[in-house]
């Protein structure tokens, strides 16, 4: 199939779904085609209007699971006031709990109550398997065998991470001047052991993981090799 034929067809494939598209999954459409392209073909497509939507008001973005069109972060504040909805809102302890799952994982729940120095809500965990960012990756071979947590694809497409390795260094994250601005935290009451405070999330919410990694550690910052334990 001519490229030309090709793009227009990936754009709709693009502006239709509500997920992202991998190469695979786009190449399995065209199964029965006369005209089927081959995968070598769609990632040169894809390529060309990867540079095409470069400057414009959206893009197309690679994230874990595949392509997908998405407008730009440099817009997100004139694009959500389309919406009444205000996006959720999680405590700082959920955050700082996916955080540590992310940075340390695999990990126990009994791991992160050790380094946050709080004993972790079940309706925290819940929360983040019900939005299907973490979720069981086995048991860990001591008495008891607790659950070993980890993060899903579905986290790094909310993320907007390819893959694990574009989350910010430990250097970055005591950087906070450059996430503080965007991402500052709400203090409120709150129950229990946790702390307090809320952040909101967004398509550009990855920040927020480094946010919450510096909360996290934070208080172990008089021991480096604390600090190095809390994140990798």
């Amino acid at each position: 199939m001519q490229l030309e034929r090709l793009k227009p067809i990936l754009e709709a494939l693009f502006a239709a779904s509500d997920k992202p598209l991998s190469v695979n999954q786009i190449f399995d459409l065209f199964n029965g085609d006369l005209e089927q392209p081959g995968k070598d073909e769609i990632r040169q497509a894809i390529q060309e209007l990867t540079q095409k939507y470069a400057g414009s008001g959206f893009e197309l973005k690679q994230v874990a699971s595949g392509f997908r069109f998405q407008v730009r972060t440099d817009f997100e504040s004139w694009v959500a006031r389309l919406w009444e909805q205000k996006p959720p809102r999680y405590s700082r302890a959920l955050m700082e709990t996916l955080a540590l799952i992310a940075y340390r994982q695999p990990i126990t729940r009994g791991e992160i109550e050790d380094i946050r120095g709080v004993s972790v809500s079940s309706n925290i965990i819940k929360t983040l398997q019900e939005r299907e960012w973490v979720k069981p990756l086995g048991h860990k071979e001591v008495p008891g065998r607790p659950t070993l947590y980890g993060t899903t694809r579905e986290f790094l497409d909310y993320f907007n991470l390819k893959s694990l390795n574009e989350l910010p260094t430990l250097s970055e994250i005591r950087d906070l001047d450059r996430f503080n601005p965007e991402f500052a935290f709400d203090e409120i009451e709150a129950g229990g052991t946790e702390r307090p405070g809320e952040v909101e999330t967004g398509t550009t919410a990855s920040a927020e993981i480094a946010v919450a990694a510096q909360e996290a550690v934070e208080d172990e910052e008089e021991d480096d090799e604390k600090i190095e334990a809390a994140v990798h």
